[in-house]
């Protein structure tokens, strides 16, 4: 830090340079990321309640009001309206406070939670911190969960089974009913990851979709983590954990006794309230009806990118579920159509299992970014294909 500060110009120029460094959604060349640009109704309210603290939720009573109508109407649109939770940062903070939960909601003395290898790596974060045994369930051929394997993986040790709703990698949908009468039958938490899929399954059957049940109206799930920041249109950090019933937040909280609330339920202390406003205020904006198009629009742009990628010679890996396409190539490897495509402006990213471009295709991305983005990948596949015959052609020779 410097002696003396500078003017805001200053800063302000300073800042502008920072800014040009970054990429912005707005461009629609940002492929791979389940984030979104935020909507301007969301911004203004972010910004209007940037000095509530959750923490203290005494000195900030409207703040504390609209948590509540948040949880509440999420809760709505999950299944149960009577949940609890919070506003948080996001997924991974919320599946951290998920297992904590059901870890200490046991007696077990060597806990075990039960996962998809599809899961989210916010899951090994939440076993390092909370000593907890990661069992990985196989996925079946569709990359849903195998729920055989989730069975055999089942022991006294189970504290917890994780299911998801739109997998980071496929946007696919466990089998989230069968996973529900399991945990039931054996008396064990089920969590349900519905980050990037619980703000957009319930609008597209309210479309006319017809998605599997994955929420609260299923009596076997404890809770759900879902993610206003992604297709939620929320400013980033906003995310939220719900769970079925009090005693889960109960079973995780903490005195504070200096505070105008005598305990705290979350893994922060101090926690934004702009979040809780942004949201509140995007989910009164849009409404069902305004989200339904949202959700509609994402889904008519990846059905339209999945038959391109097909006709310009890469294969899907599957029909996508979501708003996610995931594809490969038998001619060109992987990171080496990552890295065109970087060279040519586009940031998409590579899925791990299976090993493949993934590109998700959020609210900022429409039908002349598909069209552009197909034009240059075909460009890539003709020439290395090219190349590759030139090459087979020489060694003929």
């Amino acid at each position: 830090m410097d002696r003396k500060g500078i003017n805001r110009r200053e800063i302000s120029e300073k800042l502008k340079c920072f800014k040009k460094m970054d990429m912005a959604y707005k461009s629609g060349r940002i492929l791979g990321s389940m984030c979104t640009g935020p909507h301007e109704v969301g911004v203004e309210a972010y910004y209007m309640f940037l000095e509530s603290n959750l923490g203290d939720p005494g000195l900030f009573k409207g703040t504390r009001q609209i948590e509540k109508e948040v949880i509440e109407m999420l809760g709505s649109l999950l299944g149960k309206k009577d949940v609890c939770g919070h506003i948080i940062t996001g997924g991974t903070e919320a599946n951290i406070m998920a297992m904590w939960a059901a870890r200490n909601s046991s007696s077990v003395e060597n806990p075990e939670i039960i996962v998809p290898k599809s899961a989210h790596f916010s899951f090994k974060k939440a076993a390092d911190m909370l000593c907890l045994k990661i069992r990985k369930a196989e996925l079946d051929e569709n990359y849903r969960v195998d729920i055989g394997s989730v069975k055999e993986l089942i022991s006294p040790d189970t504290v917890a089974v994780v299911g998801i709703a739109g997998t980071t990698e496929l946007g696919v949908i466990d089998p989230v009913e069968e996973l529900s009468n399991l945990c039931l039958r054996k008396n064990i938490y089920l969590h349900i990851d519905a980050a990037f899929g619980g703000f957009s399954i319930p609008f597209l059957n309210y479309a006319g979709y017809d998605f599997p049940k994955f929420d609260f109206s299923l009596s076997g799930v404890s809770s759900i983590t879902v993610d206003p920041h992604k297709m939620g249109l929320a400013p980033i950090p906003t995310g939220c954990i719900l769970f079925r019933d009090k005693t889960y937040l109960e079973s995780i909280s903490t005195e504070t006794p200096y505070l105008t609330e005598k305990e705290q339920s979350t893994i922060v202390g101090t926690r934004t309230g702009a979040a809780a406003a942004a949201a509140w205020a995007l989910m009164k904006y849009f409404g069902k009806e305004g989200y339904k198009e949202v959700a509609e629009k994402c889904m008519k742009v990846t059905e339209l990118l999945a038959e391109g990628i097909e006709e310009s010679g890469f294969k899907l890996i599957r029909k996508p579920e979501l708003n996610i396409v995931a594809f490969e190539s038998d001619e060109i490897k992987i990171e080496k159509i990552a890295s065109e495509l970087e060279k040519k402006g586009w940031m998409v990213s590579i899925s791990a299992y299976p090993m493949a471009i993934r590109i998700v295709v959020m609210p900022h991305i429409n039908e002349e970014h598909v069209e552009e983005f197909l034009k240059d990948l075909y460009e890539i596949y003709t020439r290395y294909t090219a190349e590759s015959l030139s090459k087979v052609e020489k060694k003929l020779l």
